[in-house]
């Protein structure tokens, strides 16, 4: 019996599910002689047929009984205490809230933002359930109802878009677009927004701050509630005056640059203004908490896993150069992956360059069915363009000039003494439509992309090093600055020239090491959850408020 209990003090115990129940030993189970081997044939018999006393039978029963009642209730104990513990962070955060955004379909910015604090209020409040309102469509009201179609269009041509945002974006016009709108649109707002019944208001849309905020007020009053309204610009280095209304109760800005505006155009006061982020998917928090400093042990060790699930061929040890071209069309994009092949086989680059078409399917099949040694053939150098006032657009770091110049000095060094190195091994692969881009972009070595906000804050978040090919005049120009003064990437419009730079990164591992850590200094993987968290807290706090003056 001694030995027997403690055995069973030496199991070890099941915490979670139905304690196993242990096998007793039955009353007509056999002992064992304890005599040696060649003991006399009787008594082993007699041994063998020996039945044990009833009250050890029913001691070992007991005994099972006790310490399987003991086991369930340990159980039941730390279920109780893992509910109190969240029922206990529940009411300390506060219950779930119904969320209304406001934005539009004009660039999947606004709505991917939108999306990813949703999740995170999701989150934060469990129960929480949010809703998506265009404010301007449903009014019927011409020029507002054509926001959608019309910045589609004019997105399409940069100059007609880059005439309309600089015409606009200035305090006159600001005056003029708010008294009409509030004249002509406030009461079908107001209607709109009260038939949602939210609990909070946040706007992801610079056109969707003003009106909608002074509705949202109407509203509160009517219903005697408080429904604090808030503003999450989602521009990461310039932004249109319309975003910025000092009457909100709280405004997130993505840096010190949408700061500074919100305070000169808006007149925001700094204790309403919070230095967040940029809100970006989820995913992007859990890849970047796994993958830490990519130019570390760990890091590297990550990225190699990741690359094996994706399907890249890890064991080969190659660059792997990621191109997204967002709205671009299939030639200019073509014309990139062109410049990167041509010249990463004539400087021995070993490299994977993947595509990321999305729905463009034409481009996915020309990659596919391309002559790349007819590519080769027709490749020729970077051209030198001529740029107008050109002192005056950004430069890049000093840091990435340098590994150039060197790059280029030890080329013409190799060509002039003759020298022949191997080609590089490059193949490139064209995907669809991406719904694990984190992974991708952890994967990678560098992006290749137009300088959209989201797109940039992701790659930040992850330390990826980014070239910028493009931009959207007006809004998306800043952006380029962010990245250039980051010191984590560059911007150039010459495919061949984007080529060039790439490969000169790619063979200059300290730069890579300092560019990757400049990108994570500027990335904030965790922008949803904070903003999500903060106007939670302050809701419930206003919402608790509300209600200790309606008791009274």
């Amino acid at each position: 019996r001694g030995r027997r209990r403690r055995t069973r003090r030496e199991e070890p115990r099941t915490v979670v599910g139905s304690p196993r129940r242990r096998r007793r030993p039955s009353s007509s189970s056999s002992s064992t002689s304890h005599g040696r081997p060649g003991g006399s044939k009787t008594a082993l018999s007699a041994t063998a047929t020996m039945e044990a006393p009833a009250e050890v039978v029913e001691s070992f029963t007991n005994e099972d009984e006790e310490e399987e009642g003991e086991e369930i209730a340990d159980v039941e104990r730390t279920h109780a205490e893992i509910e109190a513990e969240i029922e206990k962070l529940t009411e300390e955060k506060g219950g779930p809230l119904r969320v209304l955004f406001l934005s539009a379909d004009t660039g999947g910015g606004h709505r991917a933002s939108a999306e990813s604090l949703a999740k995170s209020f999701q989150m934060h409040y469990p129960g929480t359930t949010y809703d998506l309102l265009d404010v301007w469509t449903p009014t019927g009201l011409w020029p507002y109802r054509t926001l959608v179609p019309a910045y589609k269009h004019m997105s399409a041509h940069p100059r007609q878009w880059k005439l309309f945002y600089h015409l606009s974006n200035n305090f006159f016009y600001e005056i003029c677009y708010d008294f009409h709108t509030w004249l002509t649109c406030e009461r079908g707002i107001r209607k709109t927004i009260e038939s949602y019944d939210p609990d909070v208001v946040v706007s992801v849309h610079p056109t969707m701050n003003n009106v909608p905020m002074i509705s949202t007020r109407k509203v509160a009053k009517k219903k005697g509630k408080d429904i604090p309204f808030f503003t999450v610009v989602t521009d990461f280095g310039s932004a249109h005056t319309t975003w910025f209304q000092k009457g909100v109760d709280g405004m997130f800005v993505a840096s010190e640059r949408i700061r500074k505006l919100a305070k000169k155009r808006g007149s925001v006061a700094d204790d309403k203004l919070v230095m967040s982020g940029l809100p970006i998917r989820h995913d992007f928090a859990v890849q970047a908490e796994r993958l830490g400093d990519r130019t570390s042990e760990g890091g590297r060790e990550y990225q190699k896993s990741v690359r094996e699930s994706l399907g890249v061929d890890a064991a080969d040890d190659r660059n792997v150069v990621l191109v997204m071209g967002g709205g671009e069309g299939v030639g200019s994009l073509s014309d990139i992956v062109d410049g990167l092949y041509a010249k990463f086989r004539k400087a021995g680059v070993d490299a994977t360059i993947y595509v990321v078409c999305g729905r463009n399917d034409k481009l996915r099949e020309e990659l596919a069915t391309k002559c790349w040694d007819t590519v080769l053939r027709e490749s020729h150098l970077p051209k030198k363009k001529f740029l107008p006032l050109g002192f005056l657009r950004p430069h890049r770091s000093g840091r990435i000039q340098k590994a150039l110049d060197e790059a280029h000095a030890k080329e013409k060094a190799e060509e002039v003494e003759g020298r022949y190195h191997a080609p590089g091994r490059v193949d490139v692969v064209g995907l669809g439509f991406v719904t694990n881009m984190a992974e991708y972009m952890v994967a990678a070595d560098v992006l290749v992309t137009k300088a959209g906000p989201g797109t940039i804050a992701e790659a930040a978040a992850v330390g990826l090093p980014v070239m910028l090919t493009s931009f959207l005049p007006g809004q998306e120009a800043g952006n380029v600055n962010v990245v250039l003064d980051g010191g984590f990437g560059d911007y150039c419009e010459d495919p061949d020239g984007i080529a060039d730079e790439v490969s000169c990164w790619l063979g200059d591992s300290r730069l890579m090491a300092e560019m990757s850590h400049r990108a994570r200094e500027v990335g904030h993987p965790h922008a949803a959850s904070d903003i999500a968290l903060e106007i939670g807290q302050i809701a419930h706090k206003r919402r608790g408020k509300a209600g200790d003056v309606a008791t009274s």
